[in-house]
């Protein structure tokens, strides 16, 4: 009989146990010790050792010799994780968490965009198209909406050739899909296809202070679309 978890148990035990941290089941009760979550998932002492080994790689879990392994406060977590951040965002729907994100798309978006202007590849640009071509097919009802804008974002992300700015990509991808998901039930429609064109224009156009701009402009929109003005 096949395990719940499927066949590689310990990504199975990581991600239960992962998601059961950040949505807040051990907020008010201990971390489980080996012995319990070998009992209650069914898994070996060895599949458990690793699963607790990639969650404290990631922030989510310490240990101290007699005190055993417990969960760490939220700051410590690592929020660029593409899992912690997926494990989040599944949590109750958080204006501020959303806000948080895209005012961290502000910080980097805008200047990948930038770079990409003053640098992109012929095959990059091209990316950046493909994208944007997707994105009008979706509103055809041709392709996916969400798929399509991500991969313009990663496409300019990519396109910066900024080894760091690259880094944010999974973050990026993981992070959009509940944001465009948020934003587009707010507005009614799916993504602006005229903000991303002026990204793309001004990026093809070698225009670095255009592509920064209309980058920035196309998220601060989000930004007010999440949490208008107020007195708006």
């Amino acid at each position: 009989m096949q395990h719940a978890f499927g066949r590689n148990l310990t990504y199975g035990l990581h991600e239960t146990l992962g998601r059961a941290i950040v949505v807040g089941d051990y907020a008010d009760k201990p971390f489980p010790n080996e012995a319990d979550i070998v009992r209650e998932h069914g898994v070996s002492r060895s599949v458990t050792r690793e699963a607790v080994k990639m969650l404290a790689a990631k922030g989510l879990l310490g240990a101290r010799p007699k005190q055993g392994t417990f969960v760490l406060p939220e700051e410590s977590w690592n929020l660029l994780d593409p899992d912690v951040l997926r494990w989040l965002l599944e949590r109750e729907a958080s204006i501020d968490l959303l806000r948080h994100f895209n005012e961290l798309r502000v910080g980097v978006e805008p200047e990948a965009a930038a770079l990409a202007a003053c640098g992109a590849s012929e095959a990059q640009q091209a990316a950046i198209s493909a994208g944007l071509a997707r994105m009008v097919a979706a509103e055809r009802g041709e392709d996916d909406p969400l798929d399509s804008d991500i991969a313009f974002h990663v496409a300019v992300l990519r396109a910066s050739n900024n080894p760091f700015f690259l880094q944010f990509r999974e973050m990026v991808s993981t992070a959009l899909r509940t944001s465009i998901r948020f934003t587009n039930q707010i507005a009614g429609r799916t993504a602006n296809i005229a903000e991303h064109t002026a990204v793309r224009d001004a990026i093809l156009a070698g225009d670095a202070d255009g592509a920064h701009a209309a980058m920035r402009g196309l998220i601060v929109n989000v930004l007010t679309l999440i949490e208008p003005p107020a007195g708006g």
